[in-house]
């Protein structure tokens, strides 16, 4: 019976992963990816050598996962890789991860690279303990969500999209009030940026581009109101 390993790969640059993933994914028989392009930069980057690529993503992970568990079952080491990041985190494969469970597939897992993380600890909140949202959802669901988390007493984690960056600042802003937030752009990339301070300067600071871009990860604490 094969063997399934979550690889945690870079978030962005490539000299954060470690030795372990490289000898992970230079031994695995096949890679899951979330897409293939991304995870075949990484390979030839590194000269892993020619691997066997099979697409694991969002959109057709419930469709092919019968044969998913069949390809793991017949090869020895299956890695499961996601674009950036550990896997399964806001990223599909935890289905896969609860199958192999039920199915007697031994698991293991090269820890790796976390926006989550790594936003949380560079924020300078108490970070013992805390909430993490992935993507928020939109609109109704969005506010809804907001109104539920409002008393939450730990920092609050999430990943947000260029585009919706400034709306949902404005959308914490107002059912939260004035509370302190850490927005980390590009994360460990040429054009990494932080911004730290007052939720409302936060909105003029995001305002205040011609256009935002790349990747953000949000922490926002609310006891802590201004």
């Amino acid at each position: 019976m094969g063997k399934l390993i979550l690889v945690g790969t870079p978030i962005g640059n490539l000299e954060d992963i470690s030795l372990r993933a490289l000898k992970t994914l230079k031994e695995a028989d096949l890679i899951l990816t979330e897409d293939k392009r991304v995870t075949l930069k990484l390979i030839n980057h590194f000269e892993l050598g020619k691997k066997e690529l099979f697409a694991f993503n969002e959109a057709n992970s419930e469709k092919i996962m019968d044969t998913v568990l069949s390809l793991i079952e017949s090869h020895n080491i299956t890695a499961l890789v996601s674009d950036a990041g550990m896997p399964v985190l806001a990223d599909p494969g935890f289905n896969l991860v609860q199958r192999c469970w039920e199915k007697g597939i031994p698991i293991d897992v090269v820890p790796g690279p976390s926006a989550l993380t790594s936003a949380l600890a560079v924020s300078g909140f108490p970070a013992s303990k805390f909430l993490f949202l992935g993507f928020l959802p939109r609109d109704k669901k969005l506010r809804r969500l907001l109104r539920e988390i409002k008393e939450f007493e730990y920092p609050i984690v999430f990943f947000e999209s260029p585009n919706r960056i400034k709306k949902t600042l404005q959308e914490i802003l107002e059912i939260f009030g004035e509370i302190d937030v850490l927005v980390a752009r590009e994360m460990t990339k040429l054009y990494q940026e932080f911004f730290k301070g007052k939720i409302s300067e936060g909105i003029k600071f995001f305002e205040s581009k011609d256009q935002v871009k790349g990747e953000l990860t949000v922490v926002i604490f609310p006891t802590r109101r201004i």
